[in-house]
């Protein structure tokens, strides 16, 4: 019965590749069920209808189709903004969050240092102090030494002279 069905052409021939004809059999199946029997009939035989109302049917569902598909890429698109930035943000405050670590790591580098210095300082000092605690011991000692000494030789100066003295306090006072 070709003369039945002149106005179809096989999907085949419309130069689409497999997947688009699978495609197209599958949008004009559903574009058809709204539309018309012969258009559905059609595409179950691997066929377009040629005639302009099953055209119309088929361009608007494709139309609604796309519509929808550009809907649905923008809403990606503005998800995959939104998750860029987060991502940029997010880098932003690692990198934020760096610099303070970083900013924080050099102020307690600063503060070893400054406590470098007070130590120095401090041991500096201490050293002074040590040298002139040295100083005053050993010079106490040569006093005592030599105060002991002119005791000594002033106890025995007297005990030459007298002898009542020994045992007595009055070496004791000689001291204070």
């Amino acid at each position: 019965m070709p003369s039945a069905e002149p106005n179809t052409v096989e999907d085949t021939q419309l130069g689409l590749t497999d997947e688009e004809i699978n495609l197209l059999r599958y949008h004009q199946a559903q574009a058809g069920s709204s539309s018309s029997r012969a258009a559905s009939r059609a595409s179950s035989q691997g066929r377009l209808l040629l005639d302009s109302s099953s055209l119309a049917a088929l361009s608007r569902h494709l139309d609604r189709l796309m519509h929808q598909i550009q809907q649905r890429i923008e809403y990606l698109s503005e998800q995959s903004s939104v998750v860029t930035m987060q991502q940029y943000d997010h880098a932003g405050n690692l990198v934020d969050n760096a610099d303070a670590e970083i900013a924080r790591f050099q102020g307690i580098m600063a503060q070893i240092d400054e406590l470098e210095l007070d130590f120095d300082r401090i041991a500096h000092i201490r050293d002074i102090v040590r040298d002139y605690r040295q100083r005053v011991e050993n010079l106490e000692r040569e006093l005592e030494n030599s105060s002991s000494s002119r005791r000594d030789h002033h106890h025995s100066h007297r005990h030459s002279h007298s002898h009542r003295h020994e045992g007595g306090s009055s070496g004791r006072r000689h001291r204070h």
